[in-house]
């Protein structure tokens, strides 16, 4: 039996910090939660203290007392780097995830990485970082966590990932039906229950070009080498092809705790009768596609991004998360989601291995511009 690992959970009270304390109960002999940290949420993370009795704990009213037990406040970047911690878990979507997953990586720490945007955004910065330092980038992202496992193990380097999409809740509409989508239909996503954000995002494919992107970091593999293929039985997560045209792929019923615990438990794997068993009985069969990039062109726009590289990355994202909020507010169409984002991308003056503060100004630069874009008639 391996030692009790301390956990540090950024995004406790979304989608995926639920699932992972989920996890945390079904092992409370291996995972001990030392750090919570949430935003909004308040009443789910007070209840999450009560709980789990956190020595560190960060949400952004600081003058508040939540629960009844006894917890040191800590910015988000404190808790990451702190000696008591052996794995974070960065939950949180966005940029917010950007200082702490740097703090971790910096401080040597195991970074389980759900935030895809901190290596879309920085991906150079936090690669290079984690090479100096020795800390390792355990892989959230069921796409992700795929390759690592298939990659596991071998000597050699894959010659193409392929990731998979189930190709969201529009797979098959054309681009007039994009045009009549409603908030409620593109939350409604068909295989995976995620948050918010990453739920508009898969329904535009954004989501698979910024992992496509992630993909490209976390695995030191050329963009011309890295394909995505439309699958809507999310069954197979990822493939990886090898020299001799060999190809492994991993297999699994689609739920975000597999990935997750594979991240925490690493090296080893543990037996959780709670995650379903596929039922190959019921499997009819299993469909690949390529993606649509006209209908789909948020797609597009990702690969391309991370092609030029710089500061292009971080424009994407930041244009992205802003105009995602703009449409859960229902100030925008789903289409303009991809417009304003490729109207960013036009505009924008790239710097080539940007630094940190050259990364954050890029983020404001795009935000901003989205803003103007929408305040007049250029949608």
């Amino acid at each position: 039996m391996g030692s009790i690992k301390k956990l540090a959970v950024l995004g406790s009270t979304g989608s995926i910090g639920q699932q992972t304390l989920q996890v945390v109960r079904a092992f409370p002999h291996r995972f001990h939660i030392v750090g919570l940290a949430a935003g909004k949420n308040t009443d789910l993370l007070a209840s999450q203290i009560n709980e789990f009795k956190p020595s560190f704990v960060y949400y952004p009213d600081k003058k508040a007392q939540l629960a009844n037990a006894k917890y040191e406040f800590l910015s988000l970047e404190d808790i990451a780097r702190h000696p008591q911690v052996d794995i974070v878990v960065i939950a949180t979507s966005g940029k917010s995830g950007l200082n702490p997953t740097l703090a971790a990586v910096k401080a040597g720490k195991n970074v389980a990485l759900a935030n895809k945007e901190s290596l879309v955004m920085a991906g150079e910065i936090i690669t290079n970082e984690a090479k100096l330092t020795g800390a390792q980038i355990l892989p959230i992202d069921s796409e992700h966590s795929a390759i690592w496992q298939c990659l596991n193990s071998e000597s050699q380097k894959a010659t193409r990932l392929i990731l998979t999409a189930s190709g969201g809740p529009f797979y098959r509409y054309s681009a007039a039906q994009l045009e009549m989508v409603t908030v409620k239909q593109a939350l409604r996503h068909p295989s995976w229950q995620m948050g918010r954000k990453v739920t508009i995002d898969s329904a535009t494919l954004m989501n698979k070009g910024l992992e496509v992107i992630e993909a490209h970091w976390l695995f030191d593999t050329p963009y011309d080498n890295i394909e995505v293929l439309i699958h809507p039985q999310s069954i197979i997560h990822s493939m990886v092809e090898f020299v001799d045209g060999s190809i492994k792929a991993q297999l699994s019923y689609p739920d975000m705790r597999l990935p997750i615990q594979y991240a925490l438990s690493y090296p080893e794997r543990l037996n959780n009768p709670q995650l379903p068993r596929l039922d190959w009985a019921n499997i009819d069969n299993l469909t690949f596609n390529q993606p649509d990039f006209d209908t789909f062109p948020s797609l597009r726009l990702a690969i391309e991004a991370g092609k030029k590289g710089g500061t292009y990355s971080t424009v994407l994202c930041a244009a992205d998360e802003l105009a995602v909020e703009l449409f859960l507010s229902q100030r925008i169409k789903f289409t303009d989601i991809t417009n304003l984002v490729e109207q960013a991308l036009e505009q924008h003056q790239a710097i080539a291995h940007p630094t940190l503060e050259e990364i954050i100004a890029a983020d404001a630069w795009a935000r901003q511009k989205v803003m103007q874009l929408t305040s007049g008639d250029n949608l």
